[in-house]
């Protein structure tokens, strides 16, 4: 009698067909939240100096991109971490499915409409609209990947979902290249067909609705009452709300603070050393152009690797000492990248072990939140803790837009705040006993 052989397969991770296809519909989410929530900083400066009649590359201009870029990051994050909350009690309470594909198509729609702003506070407000549902499909996404894949692979799940950050920034590099400096080289327009490829991830909203459905986890318990926000800070909930949000808060205020102002710290030493050179003003905005690819690619790349190994330190050594890793580096590299006397070429370069320690860290997130907290109330811990420190993070650059802005040298002011960035990663170091290990938890369900 032939012998049948009943082993399980082997599958990819211990995950199957299914379980893939809700990381990566989750994956499409985020990366596509960081791709329309990034595209203003790259296209800044031209944007910003048509909507203020102001000629594009003169000392105004400049200036006004570095207070406006700022203002309008700040604006976002104040938006995302409002959206954050509200749409991680509504995750909770409707489902992650649902939520993930609303909040898709309202930051689609609202950065496709920042194409036709006619002046900066039109454009302001669509930002603000789009900044609403980039905040609050983190929290729908991170709860519905957590839910679904094996216990063993919750941290590999997690971190594979934020690759999607450095996909989002990768593409939002190639895309404003390609329209404004191949197809549409006129740089007071060519800033509106940017903006309109944030129509993207709308298709993918519809892929989520038609092949995903809601996590039996949360199904189980979506009956059992709605969660309130006023819980988080309840006795049985307060020290995990403490934990999720300093960890967060400091990452957050050192990747904004940092990340904003990649196009102008790049446009910058490109145009110094293009004068240096004596180039003319075209050969001037293609090295502007190629130095901020060099700054945001090094970056992307550093964040890639940063989130991936985020994996094996967490399983080997727990979520506190990654912490006090990652952000030990990051206080070395900031403090590195802008307080040495360094070659402007070289400096761009700096921005790699700034994206490993800096973007990578943010790996993490996406597993050690929704470990924190029950799966009634899994999204609105998560969305909560990880969304309103970016209340707290929206002065860093706002700040440094203000002060690089006021400078007699912009540059070098800019330069200059950003170093004292490198102090935030340190503070966080001080808040590590306020962490609560979850190396080795099961997600509880209740």
């Amino acid at each position: 009698m032939e012998q049948v052989d009943v082993s399980p397969r082997r599958t990819l991770l211990d995950m199957n067909g299914y379980q893939w296809t809700v990381l990566f519909a989750a994956w499409l989410g985020w990366g596509f939240d960081v791709f329309d929530g990034l595209l203003f900083n790259y296209v800044a400066p031209n944007c910003v100096p048509t909507l203020l009649g102001l000629e594009i590359g003169s000392v105004a201009a400049r200036s006004a991109t570095l207070q406006w870029t700022g203002i309008m990051t700040s604006v976002l994050l104040i938006g995302w971490a409002v959206g954050g909350v509200v749409f991680g009690k509504v995750a909770d309470r409707i489902g992650r499915t649902k939520t993930l594909m609303l909040t898709m198509l309202l930051y689609s729609i609202g950065t496709a409409a920042c194409a036709f702003a006619p002046n900066i506070w039109v454009l302001l407000l669509f930002r603000i609209v789009a900044s609403l549902g980039i905040g609050g499909e983190w929290a729908a996404g991170a709860a519905m990947v957590a839910e679904v894949v094996p216990e063993k692979r919750r941290v590999e799940a997690g971190a594979l979902l934020y690759t999607s950050a450095p996909f989002g920034l990768f593409l939002a590099t190639f895309i404003t290249f390609q329209v404004t400096g191949v197809y549409f080289k006129d740089p007071a327009v060519s800033w509106r067909y940017v903006f309109l490829f944030g129509l993207i991830p709308a298709a993918a909203a519809f892929l989520v609705r038609l092949f995903v459905k809601e996590p039996e986890r949360w199904k189980r318990v979506a009956s059992g009452g709605h969660a309130k926000i006023a819980e988080l800070f309840s006795p049985q909930y307060i020290r995990l709300t403490i934990s999720g949000f300093c960890m967060a808060v400091t990452a957050l205020i050192m990747w904004w603070s940092c990340n904003a102002f990649i196009p102008v710290v790049a446009k910058g030493l490109a145009s110094r050393e293009a004068q240096f050179l004596g180039l003319d003003a075209a050969a001037a905005e293609a090295m502007g152009q190629q130095w901020v690819r060099t700054a945001t690619n090094s970056f992307n790349l550093g964040g890639l690797i940063g989130t991936l190994m985020t994996i094996p330190i967490a399983k080997y050594f727990g979520r506190k000492k990654m912490f006090f890793i990652y952000f030990l580096a990051a206080a070395a590299s900031i403090m590195c990248a802008f307080g040495l006397n360094l070659e402007p070429h070289t400096r761009l370069y700096m921005y790699f072990p700034i994206g490993l320690s800096v973007f990578g860290v943010f790996g993490s997130f996406t597993y050690y939140l929704p470990e924190l907290f029950p799966t009634r109330l899994r999204a609105t811990g998560a969305g909560f803790t990880y969304n309103v420190g970016r209340l707290v993070a929206a002065f860093g650059p706002f700040l440094v837009g203000s002060i690089a802005a006021a400078g007699a040298n912009a540059l070098d002011s800019a330069m200059y705040v950003l170093f004292w960035v490198g102090v935030v990663p340190i503070v966080g170091l001080f808040l590590l006993p306020f962490v609560i290990e979850t190396k080795g938890r099961e997600l509880v369900d209740y």
